[in-house]
Formats: C-alpha cells, sequence, structure tokens
C-alpha cells in the first residue's frame, strides 16, 4: 500500500526526486504515524532540536526516513533539500542506505563512510560519525543544503565527538574545541535524535544537543501491543560474587577489566553452557552478550566443546567477517552467535529468538539494549517468543544490578524461571499489595545493599552535650558513673584529678577478652604539666579483660572505688553528682573554645546543629559536667574519629546521591531535556 504525504513547509524548488511528495512503499504502524505527526507538530511550534524515543524493533529506521520525505525546504531557503544521517557504525550505515532505497526508490541515496566517499549532493547521505570527524569529509556537507539532519543511536549525541560535528550545523550546539568559530547559517536545521534508550548513564547532558523529547514508547507497551514480540525470562544464580568488582566512577557501571576478572571461568561457562541445553536447545538462533574478547573466546570453546556450533565476532573481527558471519547467523545457518559489545546497538537480526546476558550491568539502558536484540518479530521464520537468559550475582551483595526481575521493581534475589511479562507484573502488584516493597534477601556472607537514603544521630559528636554524650544509650543501664564515650567503642572514666581508667575494644593476644580496661595515674597536677609542656599521667597499666561490655565498665566501677577513690569521695564519680550542675569554669569554656575554632568542618547533606555552638555566648550556660565530658571526649581522640566518621557517611551519601542521579537519567520520559 502507498501512501501520499503533504509537505510540511511550502516549497516551489525543492528537489525533483526527494521532495514531500514522495511515495511511500509501507504501511505505517499506528505509533509510527503518531510519532511522525507529534515531529511535525513540534516543528511547526518552533522547535528545532528535538529526541525519539522508540525501543529496539520499532522501526526507528523507517519512522525517521518517513519523516525526512513529509518535510520541504523553507520558503526562505529552496536549495535545502538534502538530508544527511548520522549514524555509528557501519552495518548501521548500510542498514540505514538499504532501508531507504527501499522506501523511496526514486531518490539518490550515497554512503559516506571509510572507501564509500559520498558526493554530498544526493538526496539522502548516511555517514559514520567517525568519519565525519575528517573535516575534509565533513566539509562536502553544506548546513546551507540541508534541510535536517537525523541523528540515529542518539544518546551518543551529548559526546564531545558528536557536538564536534553537529556544532556546523547549529550554533546552539556548543562545540568542544575553544577555537572553534561557529558558522553563519542561512536557516534553522531541524536536528532530530532518534534512539531506544534515550538517556546516559555517565552524566552527559543531552540536553546540551536536544530541546525536548517529543515522544516515547516503552519496550513493555510495544510487547502489550505486539508490535515486539513475546518473552519469556529466566533468571539463573550463578557462582559469581560481584562485590570486588569495581565500577567506574563516570558511567557507574562495572569495569569490564574488573567484571571479566569474576565472570570468566570454567564454572560459570559450563553453567552457561548446562542453561543453554536445559532451557534454549530447541531455540534456533541465539545471541550470547560477553565482557570481554577473553570472556566471548572462552565462552565459545565451552559451547564447542559441548558440540554446539558457535561462532564468535567483536570489535576487531574484519568488516568482511563479520558480514558473513550475521548473514549466515540470519539465515540459520548455525544456533549460536556469541558476542562483545557489538551487536549491543543497531543489529537487526529478527530471527534471534534467545539472549543471554552472560554479563552483569548496573545500567538499565545496556541491559534494555542487549535483550532487545530478540524482540523483533520474525513471523516468516516461525518465531514465537524470545528466551531472554540472565546471571546474577549468588551472593546477592551488590546493589543496583539490572536483571528481568529489576524491571519490573522486584527483587532481584527472587529467581524466575518461565516468566511472561504478564506473570511478572502480577508479582509486582501481589508485592505492592502486601507491604509496599519487595524486600530483597541478602546471603549470610553480609550484604551491601544500595540505601535509599541517610538518616544519621550523631552521638560521636564531640561537642554535644552530657545527655548525650555517653554515645551509647545502653551504657546508662550499666553504670550510675559519668563515662563518657569517645568513638569506635571507646570508654572512659575521668577519675578527678587522680588520672583516668579507659575500656577499649581487646586488640592482640587477650584470649576470649573483647575488652581490656587501662588505669592511668598522673604523675604531677595537670596545671604544673600544662606549665612544663609534659603529660601529666605515667605509663598505664591494664586493670582487667571482659567478654563484655557491661562486665567491663562494672569491674572498672569496681576498681574505681576501691583503688583510685575509696570513700565518699567516689561519689564524685556520679553521672548526679553535685559539681556536675555548677557553672562552667572560664578555663573549661576556653579550652573548649580552642578546639572548636581548630576543628574540621565537614559539611553532610543530613546537616549539622545538633551540638551547641562553642562561643562565649553559646557556652553562657554550660556546666561543669557537660564541659568535663566535651573536654574527656576532645582530649581522648573523639574529635579525630568523629571528623573520620563524618568523611566516611558524606561519601555514603554522595554515593547514595549519585546512584539515585545515575538511575533518573536512565528514565526517559516526553519533555524538556536539561543542559
Amino acid at each position: 500500500m502507498r501512501c501520499l504525504w503533504r509537505p510540511l513547509f511550502s516549497a516551489s524548488n525543492t528537489s525533483r526526486r526527494f521532495s514531500a511528495s514522495s511515495h511511500c512503499l509501507v504501511t505505517l504502524r499506528p505509533y509510527q504515524e503518531s510519532c511522525l505527526e507529534t515531529c511535525l507538530d513540534a516543528l511547526k511550534k518552533g522547535a528545532t532540536r528535538i529526541g525519539v524515543s522508540l525501543p529496539t524493533g520499532a522501526g526507528k529506521t523507517t519512522v525517521f526516513i518517513s519523516l525526512l520525505s513529509k518535510l520541504a525546504a523553507p520558503a526562505h531557503a529552496p536549495e535545502a533539500s538534502r538530508a544527511l544521517v548520522i549514524v555509528n557504525s557501519v552495518e548501521l550505515a548500510q542498514q540505514t542506505a538499504d532501508q531507504a532505497r527501499r522506501l523511496f526508490p526514486d531518490w539518490s541515496v550515497e554512503i559516506e563512510q571509510g572507501k564509500h566517499h559520498a558526493s554530498g549532493l544526493a538526496d539522502l547521505t548516511v555517514a559514520t560519525f567517525q568519519t565525519l570527524l575528517r573535516a575534509q569529509r565533513l566539509e562536502k556537507f553544506r548546513a546551507q543544503y540541508l534541510k535536517a539532519l537525523i541523528v540515529d543511536e542518539a544518546h551518543h549525541a551529548a559526546a564531545p565527538s558528536y557536538r564536534r560535528i553537529l556544532s556546523h550545523f547549529d550554533a546552539g550546539i556548543k562545540n568542544p574545541d575553544e577555537d572553534f568559530e561557529p558558522p553563519e547559517l542561512s536557516h534553522k536545521i531541524p536536528i532530530l535524535g532518534f534512539s531506544a534508550t534515550f538517556s546516559r548513564h555517565d552524566g552527559l547532558a543531552l540536553g546540551s544537543v536536544f530541546e525536548e523529547i517529543v515522544y516515547h514508547r516503552d519496550f513493555l507497551e510495544m510487547i502489550k501491543e505486539q508490535w515486539l514480540c513475546n518473552v519469556r525470562f529466566t533468571t539463573v544464580r550463578a557462582n559469581i560474587d560481584l562485590s570486588e568488582v569495581t565500577v567506574n566512577s563516570r558511567t557507574g557501571d562495572f569495569n569490564p577489566t574488573s567484571l571479566a576478572h569474576v565472570v570468566t571461568t570454567d564454572t560459570v561457562n559450563e553453567l552457561i553452557v548446562r542453561t543453554w541445553l536445559d532451557k534454549a536447545a530447541d531455540r534456533k538462533s541465539t545471541l550470547i552478550f560477553c565482557v570481554n574478547l577473553s570472556h566471548v573466546s572462552r565462552v565459545t570453546a565451552a559451547f564447542r566443546a559441548a558440540g554446539i556450533d558457535a561462532r564468535y565476532l567483536h570489535s576487531h573481527t574484519p568488516a568482511a567477517e563479520r558480514k558473513a558471519l550475521v548473514a549466515a547467523f540470519k539465515a540459520g545457518e548455525y544456533p549460536v552467535l556469541v558476542n562483545c559489545a557489538v551487536l549491543t546497538e543497531g543489529a537487526d537480526i529478527p530471527n534471534i529468538d534467545c539472549v543471554m546476558v552472560a554479563r552483569p550491568t548496573r545500567s538499565r539502558n545496556i541491559f534494555a539494549q542487549m535483550i532487545g536484540r530478540g524482540m523483533r518479530l520474525s513471523p516468516t521464520t516461525g518465531k514465537e517468543d524470545c528466551r531472554i537468559i540472565d546471571f546474577v550475582d549468588s551472593y546477592d551483595r551488590v546493589g543496583g544490578v539490572v536483571s528481568a526481575p529489576t524491571l519490573f521493581g522486584l527483587d532481584p534475589a527472587e529467581l524466575s524461571d518461565d516468566e511472561t511479562i504478564e506473570s511478572l507484573e502480577e508479582r509486582r502488584a501481589a508485592v505492592e499489595e502486601g507491604d509496599g516493597i519487595d524486600t530483597p534477601k541478602y546471603g549470610p556472607s553480609g550484604p551491601v545493599p544500595q540505601p535509599k537514603s541517610v538518616t544519621y544521630i550523631d552521638h560521636d559528636d564531640p561537642f554535644v552535650l552530657a545527655d548525650q554524650a555517653s554515645g551509647d544509650p545502653n551504657i546508662r543501664t550499666m553504670t550510675r558513673n559519668g563515662w563518657v564515650c569517645c568513638g569506635d567503642d571507646v570508654y572512659v572514666l575521668e577519675c578527678l584529678g587522680k588520672g583516668y581508667i579507659r575500656v577499649a575494644p581487646a586488640e592482640g593476644d587477650h584470649g576470649d577478652a573483647k575488652y581490656v580496661a587501662h588505669y592511668t595515674s598522673p604523675t604531677m597536677h595537670q596545671a604544673t604539666a600544662f606549665m612544663l609542656k609534659i603529660s601529666p599521667f605515667r605509663r598505664s597499666k591494664k586493670i582487667l579483660t571482659a567478654t563484655t561490655l557491661a562486665d567491663a565498665i562494672r569491674g572498672c566501677d569496681t576498681y574505681a572505688q576501691k583503688e583510685v577513690l575509696p570513700g565518699q569521695v567516689g561519689l564524685g564519680l556520679l553521672r548526679t553528682a553535685k559539681w556536675r550542675w555548677e557553672p562552667a569554669s572560664e578555663s573549661q569554656k576556653q579550652f573548649i573554645i580552642k578546639r572548636w575554632k581548630a576543628r574540621k568542618v565537614i559539611a553532610a547533606a543530613d546537616g549539622e546543629g545538633r551540638s551547641r555552638p562553642a562561643t562565649e555566648e553559646g557556652l553562657k550556660d554550660l556546666r561543669k559536667g557537660e564541659a568535663a565530658n566535651i573536654i574527656t571526649r576532645l582530649k581522648h581522640g573523639a574529635q579525630a574519629r568523629y571528623e573520620k566518621i563524618k568523611k566516611e557517611r558524606l561519601r555514603t551519601v554522595l554515593a547514595v546521591e549519585k546512584e539515585k542521579a545515575r538511575k533518573a537519567r536512565e528514565v526517559v520520559k516526553v519533555g524538556p531535556l536539561a543542559a
């Protein structure tokens, strides 16, 4: 069926062949027509840089080629009758050119890539961005003759390499080179981006290129409406531990080299083959995604050792060999094709009926791209559905790993087998009707979940007051004396000028004891020691060890009462001693003020303010007991410990915020894009 479209813009002198009256030799699907109408409406309203998000298999190429046929040159620039499509691979360049020729046989279509040199005069030119980075290849495409520019796989467009090209066609796109001078353009050239994953997980803002996303369809919607094939999910628990795999600070995903050390093992490779034999041996065309070249080679070898005809390709596979491998795979000549980061984008192989994700990822985009390779409809091959098999960490200790359950908001620890979209959504609905969350289950080796938020109560702040100074609320049930927590499970009892007793976690050879206590007695009055600038204390001596903190504290209380401050004088150690309620001395205040000013201020996302500001005004109501507790904490290292804790907390908060931002970037929705 042929469809005849009207031009968006009137133009009397548009190219005879590449005009809006060209005949389209395809019947568009309803959502494709809706997408075209949305794009045209946005352009009519004055937008010139717009994005479209359509999942793999939705026919993005057909949509943007059809859109080009609807666009005509603006009235004030009738010579602008050509179009340029920028792609990121040789395969995509050829596929796009072939599709354009099929849809519009009367167009002149050329390819600018490597050894293929376009004239720059064709109705439509398809070029790889790598080739256009060469000035002599780019300059043949004069902006004054272009009516539109398409960026396929447009989530790459914010990269400096793409902006170096696009800035030649729109002054609003900043070229990363400082000495670049924007060209004077005779007219605004619509720059239209199309992608299955219109977002970036590395933080580069797509808003630096595109003004807004005008159309978005999710692959789940497409499957439900039967524009993509049905899928069946199987999640396999593999003998891998991802907790030691490093994460790229820029992208938030696993570093391939580090990940390969964990997943490239004979045990895991054997599991992949066994899983395929159990779950997918009846499948005609299985595509497997691996981490790196070594992983690709070893997985392929494992399949061949089991008598299965498996072949592989990677970035270093020669173009002719790659083309032959893909063609043979499309023809069903062998059942398993193993690859690494080659067929993640732009691979049009409809007969794929099984996808195995043998490389864990924290990127929803990458996961969606991988499984999307198998979602195209292929009625001519008898394909009914596609089985998606992914492998998860056997320890469940790393948060953020994307798997089939997590796409539906389910606990990744809940394994799935032969699940459909309907069954997974039913599980999610059951969770939402229950307690509202799907509680993750973590293994006995110790979970490392990603927290959703962080809230702190700062008992470790050395400047908190007396009612908080114990640091551990339970210590009040162990003793009546004024023990002070100095952080890291260290407790100190000041003995009214007679030295101090310190309880700390046992280190070294202390048998079964978990705590050890020392008493340090004075050699001279503290004021004299201060004048002489020497320590007023002797070397400490061990007085006891204990298996619990309560036993240690009680034993030390007995020691203090009998050996340090016997009789009535020992009552001064009590938390309720009368002296603690008297106004703080001037020397106490000055000591606190001096240390307050010397502290390292660390900003924290949860805010500060529970400690009293150490100023003359802030300390005017300070009591002696409160001041003594603060001074004890400061003298016994609480400040350094607290600053270390705050730094760790800040790092945790920033990591949580960074992870939230990374996940937010992977959410695609219609609307303006942030620059």
